[in-house]
C-alpha cells in the first residue's frame, strides 16, 4: 500500500485518461495521491479533483518557474487553504536552473508560501533546484521549521545533497524521493537515500515526468510510485511492506490525513 506523495494529475496529459489513472493506482495498491497546485489560474481544476474523489488532495501555490502568472499574497493563499482537502502550501521554492537573471521575485515569492503556511498551520512542499543554498537560507529566516514555530512539510523530488537533506530534517522536513532515485546515473543520490531515516521519507512521481525504471522515458503517472517504494527496499535491505508503511505513516501524519 503506496501513496504518491506529489503528483499534478490535473494536467492535460493526464486528466484526459483520469479513468485509466486511477484504475492503475488501486491496481497498484496506490491507495492515496496529493494533486500539487502550480499556480492560482490552474487551481480550481486542481481542487476540483479533490472534491471528486475521496482519495485524492491538493495543495495550493505558485511554482518557482512560473514567472508570467499572478502573484500570490499571503491572504489569498491563506483563504484558499481553508478548504478541507487542501492539506498544503505549494509548491514553492527556488529555481536557479531553468530561469537566470533578477530572481529576487523568487525569493520573495518563497517568503509568501511560507508566512501563508505559519498562518494555516499546512505543511509546505518545498522544490529547489540549483539553490539549496538559498532556500535553507530562507527557510530558516521565515521559520518554516518545527523549532522556529513553522509547520515544516516536504522537499520534494529531492536531488541534493546529505548535508541539505540532514539540514532539512533538523527542521522537521521530510525528503521526498521521486523516479530519479531508481535512475542508473543516479548513484550521488542513492547514496543520500541509503543515509536516511526511512521515518523522514517519503515518496512521489512528480507525474507526469520523471517515471521512474522501468518506465523511464515514459510518461509518469501515480500507479508508478510503488516502483519508487520497491527501488528504496531494496536499496535499504528492507521489505517492501516495511516502506509502504511507513512511508505512508509518515505521508498521513504530515499532512494530517486520518484514513
Amino acid at each position: 500500500m503506496f501513496i504518491d506523495s506529489h503528483c499534478h494529475i490535473d494536467f492535460p496529459e493526464l486528466a484526459a485518461r483520469l479513468p485509466e489513472i486511477l484504475a492503475k493506482m488501486e491496481e497498484n495498491k496506490v491507495t492515496h495521491a496529493l494533486c500539487v497546485s502550480v499556480d492560482l489560474p490552474d487551481f480550481p481544476r486542481v481542487l476540483a479533483l479533490a472534491e471528486q474523489y475521496p482519495h485524492i488532495y491538493a495543495s495550493v501555490g505558485v511554482h518557482p518557474d512560473y514567472e508570467d502568472t499572478p502573484e500570490p499574497t499571503v491572504e489569498q493563499l491563506v483563504e484558499l487553504a481553508q478548504h478541507p482537502k487542501i492539506v498544503a502550501i505549494g509548491e514553492t521554492g527556488l529555481d536557479y536552473y531553468r530561469l537566470t537573471g533578477d530572481l529576487e521575485w523568487q525569493r520573495e515569492r518563497f517568503r509568501t508560501h511560507i508566512r501563508a503556511s505559519r498562518a494555516t498551520r499546512k505543511p509546505l512542499i518545498i522544490h529547489t533546484r540549483s539553490a539549496s543554498e538559498d532556500t535553507i537560507r530562507i527557510m530558516r529566516e521565515e521559520g518554516a521549521g518545527l523549532e522556529a514555530g513553522g509547520v515544516a512539510g516536504v522537499m520534494h523530488c529531492f536531488t541534493e545533497s546529505l548535508e541539505v537533506a540532514r539540514a532539512a530534517i533538523e527542521m522537521g522536513f521530510y525528503i521526498s524521493f521521486s523516479g530519479i532515485v531508481t535512475f542508473k546515473s543516479a548513484k550521488e543520490l542513492q547514496a543520500v537515500a541509503l543515509e536516511l531515516p526511512l521515518e523522514r521519507i517519503l515518496i512521489e512521481t512528480d507525474s507526469p515526468y520523471l517515471a521512474p525504471v522501468p518506465y523511464r522515458g515514459k510518461m509518469n503517472e501515480p500507479g508508478y510510485v510503488a516502483h519508487v517504494g520497491e527501488f528504496l527496499a531494496k536499496l535499504k535491505g528492507v521489505s517492501v511492506e516495511q516502506v509502504a508503511e511507513q512511508t505512508t505513516s509518515n505521508f498521513l501524519s504530515l499532512f494530517g490525513i486520518v484514513r
